[in-house]
């Protein structure tokens, strides 16, 4: 497994993480933007979470504590539910570990807010998705359709 380092975004690091998604995230919505990740960071400090590599310790050289960005995940909790956005590794990283200790964190998040259950939104054409959320223990609700409606133009 790749040696990470979680912890929360913050607004120096938006910019990163929006090239990120470019990259290692399936498709895009209303809010991936600088405004909307902004306000997330803003409202929720918590919310999303980073897996920054650790990089290899070289002789004569300290461990530095993190390095290039390889996962983040969304762990929104809005008092009552607890929703998961964004799980993305990058791709020269994936079976590697990453996914899991992100969403360990978005639950152990989770706990410590009281929320007692976790749902995420996973498109369905993304199958390598759904096998990853199947093997973290998240089943799909067949009998749910998300229901959107933009706000803005």
């Amino acid at each position: 497994m790749t040696e990470v380092h979680i912890r929360p975004a913050g607004p120096a690091d938006l910019d990163a993480v929006l090239a990120f998604w470019k990259t290692s995230a399936e498709g895009t919505s209303i809010s991936d933007d600088r405004a909307g990740v902004e306000r997330l960071v803003a409202r929720d400090p918590g919310a999303l979470l980073l897996a920054l590599e650790v990089p290899p310790l070289h002789p004569g050289r300290e461990r530095g504590k993190e390095g290039e960005l390889v996962g983040t995940v969304i762990a929104g909790f809005d008092g009552w539910r607890c929703h998961l956005y964004r799980l993305a590794v990058h791709p020269d990283r994936r079976r590697r570990g990453i996914g899991s200790v992100l969403l360990a964190a978005a639950e152990e998040r989770f706990a410590e807010l009281g929320g007692r259950r976790g749902d995420a939104m996973v498109l369905v054409r993304n199958e390598r998705a759904q096998h990853a959320w199947r093997a973290a223990g998240y089943a799909p609700e067949e009998q749910w359709r998300r229901w959107v409606k933009p706000l803005t133009d």
